[in-house]
């Protein structure tokens, strides 16, 4: 029996060549992997409280790459590694190191010169790194993460809360984080901010 994984709203389904590259045989269930990921990310949330690098380490494709690794590692063989696939979201597959190099660009440029405070650039930056959607899976926590990083260790304020609870489980939380997120896709980041520290 493979992996059979039920998907809840806005998250991207894993391929069957992906799956192939599961770790851990034994998890057949979505609430195994969720477990297995789980842990792996808490190791990466630990390690990024005693890393302490500027910005312009920060925003490198290197590190963005090197975030997903970690998160992921222990559980996918495609861990930090770009998707070969194009999906529901995202810019085509070949575009990836070219959008997130501007990414990466004009973040750079919105901190020197100050065009947004430091909680807009970070959410935009997050909400840019989603959008783009370079990884197989684990986008939106993949982006979370960067933007709590970027934040804390890159611009030297607060990590953001995200509503405080899990929006990676159904329920209200989920469905005020996804509200927000089409609001930014529409050009309104306000309430992605708002939520972002909520």
């Amino acid at each position: 029996m493979g992996l059979e994984l039920e998907y809840i709203k806005g998250q991207t389904p894993i391929e069957e060549e992906e799956k192939e590259e599961l770790k851990i045989k034994t998890i057949s269930t979505r609430g195994e992997l969720d477990e297995f990921e789980q842990a792996n990310i808490e190791k990466v949330i630990e390690w990024s409280l005693k890393t302490n690098p500027s910005y312009n380490k920060i925003l490198t494709i290197d590190f963005i790459i090197e975030v997903h690794k970690r998160m992921f590692d222990e559980v996918w063989g495609w861990a930090g590694k770009f998707r070969k696939t194009n999906k529901n979201i995202g810019v085509d597959k070949y575009r990836i190191p070219l959008e997130l190099t501007k990414l990466i660009d004009d973040c750079r440029y919105w901190i020197e010169n100050k065009v947004y405070p430091e909680d807009e650039i970070a959410i935009r930056f997050k909400h840019r790194l989603v959008e783009i959607h370079p990884f197989p899976n684990g986008n939106g926590r993949h982006s979370r993460l960067c933007a709590d990083i970027l934040i804390s260790k890159g611009l030297k304020k607060e990590i953001f809360t995200w509503g405080s609870k899990n929006i990676t489980d159904k329920g209200k939380t989920r469905t005020e984080y996804l509200n927000a997120i089409y609001e930014a896709d529409k050009g309104n980041i306000k309430p992605l901010l708002k939520f972002a520290r909520k």
